[in-house]
């Protein structure tokens, strides 16, 4: 299983990068994401200590990890900006906190996001075509999130981004052990997102595009 958005106490999440990864791979993880939550006011903080251990990580566990981070509440116009001074730090897996229906979020920080240099537009809420589209255009991925209050806008975002042929990705949002993947909430997830079970392996496939433009 590939999970490219968790977080860990450097945002909000309850577990240090150690315990999170391990208890990732006991779960069958094979690949996963270091996403937490950045603005420009801690971002030269948080991902050079996500860089700093996720090799390690990576060869004591048998899992892959790539440090990233989550761009969050950036005024929408800076998005840009912030996701190259997050390359420049050290982030592969980019990821914008999208315009969820469960809070609120500035709006157009789904279109600058797709403008920006970044692989994942998470939790999008309402999706427009355009955004999709453009999302399609530039090959960054839209997420489907097994996260509670964020996935209600699951089967929406679906229906859009499959008919902009915009590519979709499962992913977590984790902040705590229990929000990691499961059978039973994989399945729980892609039924009330409108998708069929095996449209899974599709998901991982488009997370190994990501991790393959690292590697």
């Amino acid at each position: 299983m590939i999970d490219l958005h968790t977080h860990t106490f450097f945002s909000d999440g309850i577990l240090i990068p150690s315990e999170l990864v391990y208890t990732a791979k006991q779960k069958g993880y094979t690949a996963m994401a270091i996403t937490d939550h950045i603005d420009f006011s801690n971002m030269d903080f948080v991902i050079p200590r996500i860089v700093k251990v996720v090799k390690m990580l990576s060869q004591s566990y048998d899992i892959k990890v790539l440090p990233g981070a989550e761009l969050t509440y950036v005024p929408p116009k800076l998005i840009k900006d912030a996701a190259a001074q997050c390359r420049e730090l050290g982030a592969k897996v980019i990821v914008v906190h999208g315009q969820t229906v469960a809070e609120s979020v500035p709006p157009e920080t789904n279109f600058y996001a797709v403008n920006a240099d970044i692989d994942i537009l998470a939790h999008p809420g309402i999706l427009s075509r355009e955004v999709a589209e453009i999302a399609a255009a530039r090959d960054i991925k839209i997420e489907i999130t097994t996260r509670k209050h964020h996935s209600v806008a699951n089967k929406e975002v679906a229906a859009t981004a499959l008919e902009a042929k915009s590519k979709l990705i499962l992913d977590t949002d984790t902040h705590t052990p229990e929000n990691l993947m499961s059978k039973e909430l994989i399945i729980k997830t892609l039924s009330q997102a409108g998708l069929p079970a095996e449209y899974f392996e599709i998901m991982q496939k488009h997370s190994l595009e990501i991790i393959s433009k690292y590697e």
